[in-house]
């Protein structure tokens, strides 16, 4: 009589880590650079125990320069290592950005197919955790405007603990958004979960009446406001973009034409967003399956408050989202 493989309870960081720990173990190219990840066990805890278990080869704390810790990672990455280079928060991330827009996004292209750069930047992103201006930022938009990166955003733990592998295959620079919301969100990891194709959305709520179209941290609330609707009479399917760049389109305008609405929901500020591009793409792929105009729901254009009602007030919540979708249902 054969066993019965059960669901493992698990967190998001707890997922991470282990996505961490089985490419680190699974070769030997492979390692981990970045602040703080070494001894202290990384500033979110998701590479804690990795540095006693591969030591500080595999896993190296760097100084505190993201410029030179990414140059660092390219460099090595052209080299034929497979580097996982962690920057603390997405703000820093624009210390490096010389780096990531001007080296590693560009090289491939500039050296005539020549020079790959299988790179893998994970870095936390989002607000909701009273970090204030500087430390509440969602500029995953900003990278996926750049041609040479593949721009990720795990937004459930079945992502979190599968993306890095096909992340750390892909021969192109790869950049991991985590929404530092999910790190202690808890669930059940299903042991037949496998590699996560990053070329297609995710359908997780199906629905006839409306699509709600989000990513990242903003995807419970998203499910959240799903429910709420259902109550109300409308039912909206939810999907989750997961690759923001290349956006899967086909997926989001087979879903708009089943449903004949959208709202776009998109944590970052409303000019010049990613929830304006799959707005626009939608008008441009799929304007005569519309029934209504497309409905955004984005973050105040504001720095982000450090007082956590102001903060509420500032973040996309899931009753801005049922009011969008009542404008384009009703």
């Amino acid at each position: 009589m054969g066993t019965k493989t059960s669901a493992a309870p698990t967190t998001y960081r707890e997922a991470m880590r282990d996505a961490l720990r089985e490419a680190l173990s699974s070769d030997e190219r492979v390692f981990l650079m970045g602040e703080d990840v070494g001894r202290y066990g990384g500033c979110f805890g998701v590479s804690l125990g990795l540095f006693e278990e591969f030591g500080p080869d595999r896993v190296r704390d760097a100084p505190l320069s993201e410029s030179a810790f990414v140059g660092a990672g390219i460099g090595a990455a052209l080299a034929g290592m497979r580097p996982i280079v962690e920057i603390m928060t997405v703000n820093f991330s624009l210390l490096a950005l010389d780096q990531i827009l001007n080296n590693a996004a560009t090289l491939l292209h500039m050296s005539g197919g020549q020079l790959a750069v299988p790179l893998v930047i994970r870095m936390t992103t989002g607000a909701g955790r009273q970090l204030a201006a500087q430390h509440s930022h969602s500029l995953e938009g900003w990278y996926a405007h750049i041609p040479g990166l593949r721009v990720l955003a795990p937004a459930t733990i079945e992502d979190a603990r599968h993306m890095l592998a096909p992340a750390l295959a892909d021969p192109d620079p790869v950049l991991i958004f985590e929404h530092g919301s999910l790190y202690n969100a808890a669930g059940e990891l299903s042991p037949s979960a496998g590699p996560v194709d990053l070329d297609h959305a995710a359908v997780r709520r199906p629905g006839t009446d409306i699509t709600l179209i989000t990513y990242g941290g903003s995807l419970t609330k998203t499910l959240t406001a799903a429910d709420r609707l259902s109550g109300e009479g409308v039912d909206a399917e939810v999907i989750d973009l997961r690759t923001l760049r290349p956006l899967d389109v086909a997926s989001v305008t087979a879903s708009v034409a089943r449903t004949h609405r959208a709202v776009v929901v998109d944590e970052a500020w409303r000019t010049g967003s990613l929830a304006a591009e799959v707005s626009s793409r939608i008008a441009g792929e799929a304007f005569y399956e519309l029934d209504a105009p497309v409905e955004r729901v984005c973050s105040a254009e504001v720095p982000m408050p450090y007082a956590r009602q102001l903060e509420e007030a500032a973040l996309p919540q899931p009753a801005d989202v049922v009011a969008a979708a009542h404008r384009a249902v009703d």
